[in-house]
């Protein structure tokens, strides 16, 4: 009677659609080489181009986050955090902010003859990925004992102490030194470049557009390596069942400890690169807003999927950078209201999660397992055979 119901059952399941196994690694080189030669398509300097180059060093930063909350099931609501400390380490280590210290390494041209502390990029780059490590692992210790709410408003804390920081670090002396500027923030911090030459140029966008590009692919390459290894499979165990992957023998404490501190130094290897691109760096960046908006790109790709995170991150900067405030913005006036459409681009992001919340809740490229739990007749299919014997 149940192998009757069972079979019954399934004939009645519409039967979902399988592409060929080669298609994901096929649709992965195609995006790849689209991406190479985006930059031939358009200006050097265009929004376009401004708009890419955001869109890749968000990638960057959805990625680390999706460590921490697709594959650890961690929510983080204070990864702006990591974020402020990477762009901070730009305009400590890449300015004339110290200006008292003369300190030149690997510099480019123009930055070897200014005054202050002025290291090549890529080592502020370094410096800021082992400052965020360590900044993550001492957010993760409050939490190895938490879950769920509890370490969402524990990572939240956090992320507003280091704004508060940056906010109030004008009044705070490291010896003779600030820790920050406040309000004023520190400015003209150096370019990115290669030692003894030219610094990159706002004018031409292609060289950073290269740099971002370069730590997309190498931050794909440590997610899916990461992904498939041992400790890739102890993350997903924790977010599944923590109990249950505790029983089996998982460390909790190393397993957390290590998704916060992977996780942190990739959105510090970002914000180094934000705080070098827009030359400004100010504690009115570092708002919790930036955190949500960080988490929506996860949610609207897809939790733990890491091709629906870069899709969610592209859309999402796509929509606030090009979208909203040069497509959309005078379309209320053109009904009669007095606003634009850019004051309540948040309002319009959230819009938007829960109406995917309602059409797609695994997201726009799911990743397999969270697919099959919304897939219908997903674990019910036990029940309603259980039901017919």
């Amino acid at each position: 009677m149940a192998a009757a119901g069972e079979s019954a059952l399934r004939r009645r399941l519409p039967a979902a659609p399988t592409l060929p196994p080669w298609f994901s690694r096929a649709a992965a080189v195609a995006a790849i080489a689209f991406a190479v030669i985006f930059p031939f398509l358009t200006g050097n300097a265009s929004s376009t181009m401004n708009t890419a180059v955001l869109s890749l060093a968000y990638i960057v930063m959805a990625l680390g986050l999706n460590i921490v909350v697709g594959f650890a099931g961690l929510l983080d609501l204070g990864y702006v955090a990591f974020y402020a400390i990477g762009a901070y380490c730009v305009g400590w280590f890449g300015s004339g902010f110290y200006a008292n210290s003369d300190l030149h390494i690997l510099t480019t041209k123009f930055a070897s003859n200014l005054p202050g502390l002025h290291l090549s990029w890529f080592l502020i780059a370094i410096i800021a990925m082992a400052m965020c490590s360590v900044a993550g692992i001492i957010i993760g210790l409050p939490t190895l004992r938490l879950r769920g709410d509890y370490i969402a408003i524990v990572t939240l804390a956090f992320g507003e102490i280091i704004r508060v920081f940056a906010l109030n670090g004008d009044s705070l002396q490291i010896g003779s030194a600030k820790l920050t500027n406040g309000r004023q923030g520190i400015t003209a911090v150096d370019a990115i470049g290669f030692p003894g030459q030219a610094p990159f140029s706002q004018l031409n966008l292609r060289p950073w557009y290269w740099v971002a590009l370069g730590m997309v692919l190498l931050v794909l390459f440590i997610n899916i390596r990461v992904r498939d290894s041992r400790l890739g499979r102890a993350w997903i165990a924790v977010r599944e069942d923590e109990v249950a992957a505790a029983s089996m023998g998982v460390p909790l404490v190393k397993t957390k400890l290590l998704s916060y501190a992977l996780g942190a130094a990739l959105g510090g290897m970002s914000g180094a690169f934000l705080g070098s691109y827009l030359t400004n760096i100010t504690s009115d960046s570092f708002q919790f807003a930036f955190s949500i908006y960080v988490l929506a790109m996860i949610i609207l790709g897809g939790l733990g999927s890491i091709w629906g995170v870069v899709l969610g991150a592209i859309a999402l900067t796509y929509i606030n950078y090009t979208l909203i405030p040069d497509t959309l913005n005078g379309l209320p006036g053109t009904f009669g209201l007095d606003f634009q459409l850019a004051d309540l681009s948040f309002g319009i992001f959230g819009f938007l999660l829960v109406i995917m919340m309602v059409l797609r809740p695994e997201g726009l490229l799911p990743e397999r397992r969270r697919k099959l739990e919304f897939e219908e007749g997903v674990g019910v299919e036990d029940a309603m055979i259980q039901v017919q014997a």
